[in-house]
C-alpha cells in the first residue's frame, strides 16, 4: 500500500511524514524541486505477534505501508492552475491520499494566506485535484474526437461510450463532486482505472492540530466528518509535532506519555487503521518455510488471486488452499491440534479470503 502525503505549504505535512515513518526529513526550506521523501513502515498487527508466539518461526514479516511526502508546488497553487507534471506523476501512482490540513496556530510560521482556515485549505486542495482531473478529461476528449474520423462502426460505438462516461465525470467534477463520490457502475469504474484520476483515490483528511488542541481533537473530527466523511473519505486529528517528538522515545516511554495526554493509540496506528478501512484492505497470514508473514489484499479477494500476491506461480498452478482462522488457531495452540480437531479446511480457488485467515497454498507448476 502506498499513501501520498499532500498539503499546502506550511501545513506541517513533512512533520507528519516524520511522525508516521520515524523519519528525519527536513521540515524547513523544503522545495517543490526536491524529490519526495519516502518512508516504509511495518504495519502493527497483534495477530502476527500471537502467531509468532505459538508457531515460533525463525522469521516474522509484517505487512508494509509506504508513505510518500510530496512537495506541494507553491507558485500558482490555489489559483486553478493544477499540480505540476512531476507532482502529478508521483500522485498518480499512489493508492490513497492523506491531505494534511493545518489547524495549529504558530506566529513563528505564518500561514501563506495570512490566517489559519482549515475549511478554506480543504477547498483549495480539492479544487486543484479536480482541475488536474478535468485537464486529463479534456486531453482525452480531444483524442477521442480525432479518432472518430477514421473509426470503424464497432470502434465508433466504443468511443461513444467512453465520451459519454467522460462527459458524466466532467459534469460531476464541475459540480464539486470528486470521482470517488460519483456513482459509477462496476464497468464504468473499470474503464476509468487507467486514467489514475486524483479525485478517484480514497482520501484521509489529517487535521494537524497543536498540542493545546489535543483535548478538542474528537470535536474537531466530528465537525469535519459531518461535512466530508463518505465511504471513501475519512477524518483524523493528530498533533504532528508531538507525534514526531515521541518517535525519538522508546515505545514504553512514548506509550506512557500518550496515556498522560489522553491518547489511546499512536498517530501511525490510527492512520494505518483508517487507511485500511478506506481502501477496503484486509490481512491474511502464511506460515511456510519457517516464516510467518502478513499479506495485504483487498476485501472479497478469492483464494487464487490471493495466492498470486505471494507468487505468480502459485496463482497459475493453484490447486487448493488449506485455511484456518487466526482465532481458531490460537484456541488450538498449534496447527497439529487444529488439524486434529478438524478446524483446518480445504478451499477451492473461489473461496473468499477472510481477514485474519492463516493460509497454506497448494499448487503445481
Amino acid at each position: 500500500m502506498e499513501i501520498g502525503i499532500i498539503g499546502l505549504p506550511k501545513s506541517g505535512k513533512t512533520t507528519v511524514f516524520n511522525a508516521l515513518t520515524r523519519g528525519k526529513a527536513q521540515t524547513d526550506a523544503y522545495s517543490a524541486a526536491l524529490a519526495p521523501n519516502i518512508g516504509v513502515v511495518k504495519v502493527p498487527d497483534p495477530r502476527l505477534e500471537t502467531l509468532t508466539k505459538i508457531l515460533k518461526p525463525k522469521r516474522t514479516v509484517p505487512a508494509e505501508v509506504t508513505y510518500i511526502d510530496i512537495a506541494a508546488p507553491s507558485k500558482g497553487f490555489g489559483k486553478a492552475e493544477g499540480p505540476g507534471g512531476q507532482f502529478l506523476a508521483y500522485l498518480s501512482k499512489v493508492d490513497a491520499l492523506a491531505h494534511v490540513i493545518r489547524v495549529f496556530e504558530d506566529e513563528r510560521l505564518p500561514h501563506p494566506e495570512g490566517s489559519v482556515n482549515p475549511g478554506r485549505d480543504v477547498g483549495t486542495m480539492n479544487m486543484e485535484l479536480a482541475f488536474s482531473d478535468l485537464a486529463i478529461i479534456e486531453k482525452r476528449m480531444e483524442r477521442l474526437k480525432a479518432s472518430l474520423k477514421g473509426a470503424k462502426p464497432q470502434e465508433r460505438e466504443a468511443i461513444s461510450r467512453e465520451q459519454t462516461l467522460l462527459d458524466k465525470i466532467k459534469s460531476g467534477l464541475e459540480a464539486d463532486t470528486p470521482v470517488r463520490e460519483q456513482r459509477l457502475s462496476e464497468n464504468e469504474a473499470k474503464l476509468l482505472e487507467n486514467f489514475q484520476f486524483l479525485t478517484a483515490k480514497p482520501m484521509l483528511l489529517l487535521l494537524n492540530i497543536g498540542e493545546k488542541q489535543i483535548p478538542e481533537a474528537v470535536s474537531l473530527e466530528d465537525k469535519f466528518r459531518s461535512t466530508y466523511r463518505s465511504p471513501y473519505c475519512d477524518v483524523a486529528a493528530l498533533c504532528g509535532k508531538l507525534e514526531m517528538e515521541l518517535t525519538q522515545l522508546d515505545d514504553a516511554e512514548a506509550k506512557e506519555f500518550r496515556s498522560d495526554m489522553g491518547l489511546t493509540e499512536s498517530g501511525l496506528d490510527r492512520v494505518i487503521r483508517l487507511s485500511y478501512s478506506l481502501l477496503g484492505l484486509i490481512s491474511f497470514f502464511t506460515t511456510a518455510s519457517d516464516e510467518v508473514k502478513a499479506w495485504t489484499i483487498r476485501r472479497n479477494t478469492i483464494a487464487q488471486k490471493a495466492a498470486g500476491k505471494i507468487h505468480t506461480d502459485m496463482e497459475r498452478g493453484f490447486i487448493r488452499a488449506e485455511v484456518i482462522s487466526h482465532d481458531d488457531l490460537i484456541k488450538c495452540g498449534s496447527l497439529a491440534e487444529a488439524r486434529k480437531r478438524g478446524l483446518l479446511h480445504l478451499e477451492g480457488k473461489n473461496y473468499i479470503i477472510q481477514d485474519g485467515d492463516v493460509v497454506t497454498i497448494l499448487f503445481n507448476v
